[in-house]
């Protein structure tokens, strides 16, 4: 077999012997994600199976990114699209004529070892590796880099489930840097997995800005405040319903429980025992989505163009189980945030899996210059946009 395949079949060989080794033999996920992937939709499945919101449409931007991950855009408009498993950052350039679709793409970054984050910050583009992250001379307007990469972070711990990094720079300025665990549940040898790092824009001054987070791919600070809220992958393996995946709100210096406290400090079967006070100490989600949704990446709708409801509200990209009898995710969710507190939890871009059927896989969440919400699928290996194009009544939630 081909280097390449092993790459792609290993995970689910892995999974298999796990689940084999643990109980819950529950293994059920799209066969195309182990062997490379789909075609990306076809006109007519986007008309007749993706379903919006009243007054919300939907298009293919881009097609042909396989594997593409998480988005940023340029001050200029143009949006930056990671691809992991090619090891390359692609820049998809403005629609400026207007016809739906890129008036260009051009690889940026190439040769990288399983880049996933990125951000831009002050003429740099950041992007995070398995191990570290890098930085390099961006001028947006000519949509160049210069220079040669720079490390300005190393040494962080990489191998096991998790090997994902996300990057996004805070108000505060500071670097936030999300690591995964290295397993499904376990004690870490390595105080930094299930952790959100925090350096200085040069690779400075980490610390542990929170911990107990398994795996938590996407986070975002809510508009008009400085609260940071991140999704995080509820384990697997208890069953098709339990636990939780959640949206927490991440203070500096809490713990989030993993791996003694499932959901609302419920003791872990495995783990649990003996931490109690570990368990009482943990901060319970502030939102819990359902089981194995597996939430990736999230972001809090800042601009004027959308209904009211939807302003300061935040997209989640539910990813969809694969330890589940049946399929559950596959959609991007709206999470609307309340006077007292409370989360409500509306579906946005539904269809992906009909009847245990799957055309696609959210994983990130972007708004754009243009007011257009971006979207990119890691399955179908597209990026969509999704517009709004009419006005009925908006004013109420």
């Amino acid at each position: 077999m081909k280097k390449a395949l092993w790459y792609l079949v290993l995970p689910a060989v892995l999974i298999l012997v796990v689940a084999q080794r643990f109980g819950h033999l529950t293994v059920n996920f799209p066969l195309k994600s182990v062997l490379g992937g789909a075609a990306p939709p076809a006109e007519e499945a986007l008309r007749h199976r993706l379903s919006l919101p009243p007054g919300f449409s939907l298009a293919v931007y881009a097609a042909d990114l396989p594997g593409a991950r998480m988005l940023r855009f340029t001050r200029t408009g143009d949006l930056l699209v990671s691809q992991p498993n090619a090891g390359a950052i692609v820049l998809l350039e403005k629609d400026a004529d207007g016809d739906g679709h890129p008036d260009g793409r051009q690889p940026l970054l190439a040769g990288l070892s399983r880049p996933h984050g990125l951000d831009l910050w002050n003429g740099w583009l950041y992007v995070a590796k398995t191990y570290g992250v890098i930085r390099i001379r961006y001028d947006a307007a000519q949509r160049q880099t210069s220079g040669a990469p720079e490390t300005v972070v190393s040494g962080i711990p990489g191998g096991g489930n998790h090997w994902s990094r996300t990057l996004k720079f805070g108000p505060d300025g500071g670097m936030y840097v999300s690591v995964g665990s290295s397993c499904n549940v376990c004690i870490e040898d390595d105080p930094l997995r299930a952790t959100l790092l925090r350096f200085e824009p040069d690779g400075t001054k980490r610390e542990i800005y929170a911990s107990g987070l398994r795996n938590t791919v996407g986070f975002d600070w809510r508009p008009g405040t400085r609260e940071l809220y991140g999704t995080d992958n509820g384990r697997d393996l208890l069953g098709d319903d339990f636990p939780p995946c959640e949206l927490n709100r991440i203070e500096k210096g809490g713990f989030y429980g993993w791996p003694y406290a499932n959901g609302n400090r419920i003791a872990d079967p495995d783990y649990g025992k003996g931490h109690e006070v570990d368990i009482q100490r943990s901060i319970p989600p502030a939102h819990e989505f359902k089981a194995h949704v597996a939430p990736l990446g999230m972001a809090f709708l800042k601009g004027g163009k959308l209904p009211q409801a939807y302003r300061g509200a935040a997209l989640v990209a539910l990813h969809g189980s694969w330890n589940r009898s049946k399929k559950q995710g596959y959609e991007v969710v709206s999470l609307h945030f309340g006077p007292n507190g409370r989360i409500d939890e509306r579906p946005f871009l539904t269809g992906f899996n009909i009847d245990e059927e799957v055309i696609g896989r959210p994983v990130d969440v972007a708004e754009g210059p243009d007011g257009a919400i971006y979207v990119s699928d890691d399955y179908a290996g597209t990026i969509y946009r999704i517009r709004y194009e009419t006005a009925p009544d908006d004013s109420h939630d």
